[in-house]
C-alpha cells in the first residue's frame, strides 16, 4: 500500500505520533485540571464553570457513585440529557470513577430506550427530568436513577426561576413515577469531593459503550477503550495544533455532546488545550441560537451541513460575530458545496470537511483547516491512520477507483458490545469496513461517494443520492433535499426526491428541467415529493431510510 497521502501532508504534521501508550483519559483529566484551572471549560444558560470546578464537581460525583452508591469499576452509567452544565459533570465523573459511560439520545422512545440499557447492561442513570417519563413507560427497572432539572446548575434564584417555568409554564415535563428516584443536585456536595479516591485504570479499559446504527438497524454498542478516545484526541491535535491556539479557543457546541463528533471534538480537543466550550441546549431553536452566539466573539464552530444551511438561511445570521472564527468543521454528514461556499462568503472561513465514525472514535480524515476553498473531499488519514478502498471480495483497488472505505488505526474501536457476530462482519485483521463507499484521489484525498446502504441501481447502473442532493442544493428554490431509491417495475429502482422549498413558487418540472443540465438520463428523478420538513436524527442528520419506508404525502410528479 503506497500513502500517497503523505506527500499532501500540512507542514508540521507528524504521520506518526505518540498516542498516549499506557495512558488513561484520567491522566489527560489531571493534566487538564492542573494546568487549566482558572480558565471557562462550559458555558450554558449564561453560566460558566471553569476546568478548577470541574475537577471538583466531577471528583464529588465519581465519589457519590463508587461510595454511596457502590458502583464497581467497568459498570455502566446511561446520561440521558441535550447540552446543560449537569453533562460535563457527569461525563467527567462517570470516567474518573473508573466506569462506563452509556450516552442516550433524549429523543429516543420507551423501545428505544428500553433496548439500549438492557443491552449496556446499565446500572444507573442520570436523566432530565423532561424525559424521565420515557423510562418510566420503558418498563427498565434501572437501579439507580438520578433525575436532573435544566436549572439545576445555575444560580439559585435564576435556576429556581428556569425550573419553574419549564414545569408550570411550558409544561414540557411530562408526569412521571420513579420509585427511589434521586435528585441530581444532592451527588455534588462538596465534602463528597475529599473524599474521591482515584482508581486504577488502564489504556485498555473500556470508558464508553457508544450506541450506532439506529438510523440503519438495530442499535449497537460501539466499545470504545480509552486508548482509543485518547488516541483519537491526540491525533486530531496534531492535525490542527497550527491552527489552535492553547487557552485562547472559544468554541461553539451545537451539537449535543452525547454524539461522537461533539464528544471528542468539542469537549476532548478542545478541552485539552484549554479551550472554552459554549453549550447550546436546543440548536434548533435556530433565533435563540443565533441570539446566543452573536456577541461571542468565537473562534471555532462544529456542525452538519443541515445546521450551517438552516444558519445562512436564518433571519439575523448577518448579524453574528465573525471576526475570530478561524475553523468551521463539518461532519456527521456530507457537507453540500452550495453551504460550504455561502459559508466561506458570509463569514470568511473555509467550511472545513472531516470524517469519521462511532467505530473510530471518530476521526479517521480531515482536512487541512488552511484550505482556501471547499475541495469536496473528506480529507487525507490523519496520523496513525491508514485507509484502504476494497471491492466487494475485500481486494484492494488503485488510486481512482471507487470501493469500500476501510480504515485502520488506534481510535477503531474494540468492537460491538456482546455481538461478536457484528463484530466480525465490521472489522478484518484490524480493519474497519465503513459501510462508505469512497475513492482516493492520486493525492491521497479521499472524495466520499455515498453510503453503500444507500446506493441506488437504476437499470444496473449505480446512483449515489450524494451527487443528486449535491446538483439539486444548487437550484436557488431549494432549501433542502434528499434523495432515495424507491421499487420500479421497469428499473428495479428509481430515484425520488423530497425537496424543502426556499421559494414556494417551485415545481417539479423546474426542479427536473434543472437536473437535466447537470445529471445524466438515468439518475434523472422519476418522482418528486415537496415536504415541509425532511425527518432528521437529533444531530439533524437527514433519515433517508425513514424517507424510504414512510407512505407519500403528496405526489408531485
Amino acid at each position: 500500500m503506497k500513502k500517497t497521502w503523505l506527500g499532501s501532508y500540512p507542514a508540521g504534521v507528524e504521520p506518526e505520533i505518540d498516542v498516549g501508550s499506557g495512558r488513561s483519559l484520567l491522566d489527560l483529566f489531571d493534566d487538564v485540571f492542573s494546568k487549566y484551572g482558572d480558565l471557562p471549560a462550559f458555558t450554558n444558560m449564561g453560566q460558566t464553570i471553569t476546568y478548577r470546578q470541574l475537577d471538583q464537581l466531577s471528583r464529588s460525583f465519581a465519589s457519590y457513585l463508587t461510595s454511596d452508591l457502590k458502583l464497581k469499576k467497568g459498570d455502566r452509567v446511561a446520561v440521558m440529557m441535550p447540552n446543560l452544565l449537569q453533562y460535563p459533570v457527569c461525563l467527567y465523573g462517570i470516567l474518573r470513577a473508573g466506569l462506563v459511560v452509556v450516552n442516550v439520545n433524549p429523543l429516543y422512545t420507551p423501545t428505544e430506550l428500553s433496548h439500549q440499557l438492557q443491552d449496556s447492561g446499565t446500572k444507573a442513570i442520570v436523566i432530565l427530568a423532561n424525559f424521565a417519563s420515557t423510562l418510566e413507560k420503558s418498563g427498565v427497572k434501572v437501579d439507580h436513577v438520578m433525575v436532573t432539572k435544566i436549572g439545576d446548575m445555575l444560580p439559585t434564584l435564576k435556576g429556581a426561576i428556569v425550573n419553574f417555568v419549564v414545569k408550570y409554564i411550558k409544561k414540557m415535563i411530562p408526569p412521571y413515577q420513579l420509585a427511589n428516584a434521586l435528585k441530581f443536585k444532592q451527588t455534588l456536595a462538596s465534602d463528597r469531593a475529599v473524599n474521591y479516591q482515584r482508581p486504577e485504570v488502564t489504556d485498555k479499559d473500556i470508558a464508553f459503550l457508544q450506541y450506532t446504527g439506529g438510523t440503519t438497524g438495530v442499535s449497537k454498542g460501539a466499545v470504545l477503550m480509552h486508548s482509543n478516545i485518547l488516541a483519537n484526541i491526540l491525533q486530531a491535535r496534531e492535525w490542527i495544533k497550527s491552527s489552535i491556539t492553547e487557552r485562547e479557543e472559544l468554541v461553539v457546541t451545537p451539537l449535543p455532546l452525547y454524539h461522537i463528533f461533539s464528544l471528542t471534538a468539542n469537549c476532548f480537543i478542545f478541552g485539552s488545550v484549554g479551550g472554552h466550550n459554549h453549550l447550546i441546549t436546543n440548536p434548533k431553536d435556530i433565533p435563540n441560537f443565533i441570539k446566543e452566539i452573536k456577541d461571542l466573539k468565537f473562534t471555532a464552530i462544529t456542525g452538519v451541513n443541515t445546521l450551517f444551511n438552516a444558519l445562512l438561511n436564518a433571519p439575523g445570521f448577518q448579524e453574528i460575530d465573525f471576526s475570530k472564527l478561524k475553523v468551521s468543521l463539518g461532519g456527521g454528514m456530507a457537507v453540500q458545496k452550495v453551504v460550504a461556499d455561502r459559508w466561506k462568503k458570509a463569514t470568511g472561513c473555509t467550511l472545513v470537511e472531516a470524517y469519521g465514525l462511532t467505530e473510530s472514535s471518530p476521526a479517521a480524515t480531515i482536512n487541512p483547516l488552511t484550505l482556501s476553498e471547499f475541495n469536496g473531499c473528506i480529507g487525507l488519514p490523519i496520523s496513525n491512520t491508514v485507509v484502504s478502498i476494497r471491492d466487494d471480495n475485500g481486494k484492494e483497488l488503485a488510486n481512482g477507483k471507487v470501493g469500500e472505505l476501510w480504515i485502520k488505526g488506534p481510535q477503531v474501536m474494540q468492537g460491538y458490545w456482546q455481538r461478536p457476530d457484528e463484530t466480525a462482519k465490521t472489522i478484518v485483521d484490524g480493519w474497519l469496513k465503513t459501510g462508505d463507499i469512497a475513492m482516493i484521489l492520486d493525492d491521497g484525498y479521499v472524495k466520499i461517494v455515498d453510503r453503500k446502504k444507500d446506493m441506488i441501481l437504476v437499470s444496473g447502473f449505480n446512483v449515489y443520492p450524494n451527487e443528486i442532493e449535491d446538483t439539486v442544493a444548487k437550484h436557488p428554490g431549494v432549501l433542502e433535499v434528499a434523495a432515495v431509491g424507491v421499487p420500479d417495475s421497469k428499473s428495479g429502482e428509481a430515484v425520488k426526491l423530497f425537496i424543502v422549498k426556499r421559494h414556494t413558487y417551485l415545481t417539479a418540472d423546474e426542479v427536473l428541467d434543472f437536473c437535466r443540465k447537470s445529471l445524466t438520463g438515468y439518475k434523472i428523478p422519476k418522482h418528486i415529493e415537496f415536504r415541509d420538513e425532511l425527518p432528521k436524527t437529533n444531530v439533524g442528520k437527514i433519515l433517508r431510510r425513514q424517507l424510504r419506508d414512510q407512505p407519500s404525502t403528496q405526489q408531485a410528479s
